[in-house]
């Protein structure tokens, strides 16, 4: 997907791009496979602000993306490749043989006409079919990656990101996720064969606020600005800095570097953790 760049006919045309379109094949979506987006603004049940910056937003339809595929060894047709507003990657529209059609993420380089399928056996080795991963070869890339056998996809769907199969042994295969770090996985875990579509939607400069108040995504204000009621950074005369040791979130707990992950039963499935507790990007 190329980036487009429009004259610079004002500040925020200047320095913004949008994602072309040309893959996308379907303008409107299947009706029967949406539903409103409801608003939470980051919050949870009681009312509490979970997620800071969210809220706001344009109005949007979530598309219901068939993350289990649970459709075995029936073959299905890549009827579209739809723009979703909620995620970056395209959709795929499947027509399966006995009528019934499916979203699911459109893999990079599928075309409309395809043939794909999902099965629990061996199968052929193209983008877009979906098997366990003990029947994948070693170095194949893959995405929607199961967790748990039978749970649906959880891993591996952003935009342009792939996971590598390095091996396989005993009950388990391992995985080199995007991010860098070396996971194992149950080997009949299913995944689907390819990179996720939208390589380029990381390039994309969002360019002024206003395109950003559209996503859904609110102002953030330093915490050094607030009072010191409202954030452990605030108070000082000017530009004093925070005065504190360690930096910290507005609810006083360490930030930047410090450890969250505490003890879960998968840290045994993990062979390497990612370069310096960052992510590293596609690729990696």
């Amino acid at each position: 997907m190329p980036i487009h760049h429009y004259k610079p006919t004002s500040a925020g045309r200047r320095i913004s791009s949008v994602q072309s379109f040309a893959d996308v094949t379907k303008k409107d979506p299947e009706k029967s496979l949406i539903r409103i987006r409801k608003e939470y603004a980051g919050r949870v049940n009681g009312g509490q602000i979970t997620v800071r910056h969210r809220g706001g937003g344009e109005k949007q339809f979530i598309r219901i993306v068939d993350g289990k595929r649970d459709k075995l060894d029936i073959p299905a047709v890549i009827a579209a490749i739809e723009y979703d507003p909620n995620r970056g990657a395209r959709l795929a529209l499947l027509y399966y043989k006995d009528g019934e059609k499916r979203y699911i993420l459109a893999p990079h380089d599928i075309r409309v006409g395809e043939e794909v399928i999902c099965s629990q056996k061996k199968g052929e080795i193209k983008i877009g079919n979906r098997f366990p991963l003990e029947c994948l070869p070693v170095g194949s890339s893959v995405h929607d990656v199961e967790i748990e056998p039978g749970k649906g996809a959880q891993m591996v769907r952003g935009a342009g990101s792939s996971a590598q199969l390095m091996a396989i042994e005993g009950g388990y295969a391992t995985l080199k996720l995007p991010s860098g770090e070396i996971r194992m996985f149950s080997r009949n875990c299913m995944a689907t064969i390819g990179q996720v579509s939208n390589l380029d939607y990381a390039l994309i400069r969002w360019g002024k606020a206003g395109r950003t108040r559209h996503r859904g995504f609110r102002p953030t204000v330093r915490g050094k600005v607030m009072n010191p009621v409202d954030h452990p950074h605030g108070g000082g005369e000017g530009r004093n800095s925070i005065g504190l040791k360690n930096p910290k979130t507005p609810t006083g707990k360490p930030a930047l570097g410090v450890k969250t992950r505490r003890h879960k039963a998968s840290d045994k499935l993990i062979v390497q953790r990612r370069p310096n507790g960052r992510f590293v990007g596609k690729g990696a």
